[in-house]
């Protein structure tokens, strides 16, 4: 006797929706998405190349400011994935291993960039680093300018981006568990050795897939950056600010062009994550089962 296909949830759902919703609901997400993902995007390529490849390359790169501002970009991006990195590991490890009296309150502030305007924490450094502050005032005094320079930029991008290491890393040390590196610590390893050989090779994906993410929210970030940068020509403006300028300028392929590169980031994360994805999955596998 043959034996029945097995039914699943999803089977008997299919079967239960009429084929003209399932049809509906798919060209209406298709329809969506070419809208407003896939036009925005070929229109920025069509513009930045409407006058050939040589004009692009003119744009992207004769120009001292938009040179700069890639420079700047470059510059600020690593500073603050690599803070964000030497943060998110420690507070991970410490909210994963261990329960502490305020550790609630810990994982609310790691989100709160989240809940927050980038133009408030923009202000916040304002408001903390100003030179009309008791701060900014011994800052300056000293011979240390924050506001209005590249210190600014870096804080308030490590700011918006802090939570995205942190929380990627959280759930993969759950999962994976203190078990080896109890045992690695009862046979007399040293808190490097278990940290390099027992802990990072286990977040290794999870750390990967988060430093992905906060790079290309770094690279992008306007918001935060727009407020505590002064749009100083030549000195404090980064890719996005440079594009509003050329666009307020009128100089739209030069905005197009710079405004491709950013786009190309985008595209080459959401590759690297659709990549990554599957095993930073697998490795948080055993706390889903377990929860």
């Amino acid at each position: 006797m043959a034996a029945e296909p097995e039914t699943t949830p999803l089977n008997r759902r299919r079967g239960a929706d009429p084929w003209y919703v399932r049809y509906l609901l798919v060209g209406l997400t298709l329809g969506i998405v070419g809208l407003l993902v896939l036009v925005p995007l070929v229109n920025v390529f069509s513009q930045a190349l409407a006058n050939g490849v040589g004009a692009y390359v003119r744009n992207l790169f004769a120009d001292p400011d938009t040179r700069h501002a890639v420079f700047l970009t470059l510059m600020v991006a690593p500073v603050a994935v690599a803070l964000n990195v030497v943060f998110g590991v420690a507070a991970a490890w410490a909210i994963a291993r261990f329960r502490f009296p305020g550790r609630a309150v810990l994982v609310t502030l790691i989100d709160l960039p989240f809940s927050v305007s980038p133009v408030v924490a923009g202000l916040l450094f304002v408001l903390l680093f100003g030179g009309q502050t008791a701060v900014g005032a011994w800052l300056r005094d000293h011979g240390y300018q924050v506001i209005f320079a590249p210190p600014a930029l870096v804080l308030a991008t490590a700011f918006v981006t802090f939570p995205f290491v942190a929380r990627e890393l959280i759930p993969v040390l759950e999962a994976v568990g203190p078990e080896e590196e109890l045992a690695a610590r009862s046979l007399g390893a040293s808190g490097w050795q278990l940290f390099w050989k027992i802990t990072v090779p286990n977040i290794k994906w999870g750390l990967l897939y988060g430093v992905i993410l906060c790079n290309a929210r770094a690279m992008g970030e306007f918001g935060a950056v727009y407020v505590v940068s002064g749009r100083i020509e030549g000195q404090t403006d980064t890719m996005p600010l440079r594009v509003q300028k050329l666009w307020e300028g009128s100089d739209n392929p030069a905005a197009f062009a710079l405004a491709s590169v950013l786009t190309l980031l985008a595209l080459v994360t959401l590759v690297l994550k659709v990549l990554i994805e599957p095993k930073v999955r697998a490795d948080k596998e055993p706390a889903a089962k377990a929860g």
